[in-house]
């Protein structure tokens, strides 16, 4: 009988580290957290378009703050944040009067999708994809200036 419970008690031991060791490694595969610097040479912008030069993703409770600094579309400075979940809803904006709302929709382990709002217009949107690596992310977006002009851009930032 005690043989009998000494091997439950491996079993339910390696089954515990197993479990634990695939949760290591989902959170391994989120390469979001952190923060992202503005690659300037390998990126591209039209006129017009807002540039982030500094992103951080971080954990805020079961949801994610993203802090955005940069230029807006007006290319004055700007600070953004937003806190909530990768589940395609809106979720608001703070520090940009031309940004209202923003959502994520995760696609898969590495890649993004996202829109801004003003109000109920989308005025930005677009794909993030991580590198398999989770030191490199590109985002990839186009929208509308506040003064009906449209723009796009390609940015590429290195994980700091």
């Amino acid at each position: 009988m005690k043989t009998s419970i000494k091997k439950r008690m491996i079993a339910v031991s390696l089954a515990l580290c197993f479990a634990g060791a695939l949760s290591g490694l989902a959170q391994a595969a989120d390469f979001s957290s952190g923060s992202w610097k503005l690659n300037e040479a390998k990126s591209k912008f039209s006129p017009g378009a807002p540039k982030s030069t500094m992103v951080v993703y971080e954990p805020a409770g079961d949801s994610v703050k993203v802090t955005i600094d940069g230029t807006s579309f007006d290319g004055k400075p700007s600070h953004t944040e937003w806190t909530g979940k990768f589940d395609g809803k809106d979720y608001p904006v703070t520090g940009d009067s031309q940004q209202s709302a923003r959502s994520y929709t995760k696609v898969d382990a590495n890649t993004m999708k996202f829109k801004v709002k003003s109000g109920d217009k989308v005025v930005l949107s677009g794909s993030i994809v991580f590198s398999a690596d989770g030191m490199t992310r590109t985002v990839t977006a186009g929208g509308m200036s506040a003064a009906g002009k449209k723009f796009n851009y390609t940015a590429v930032y290195d994980k700091q």
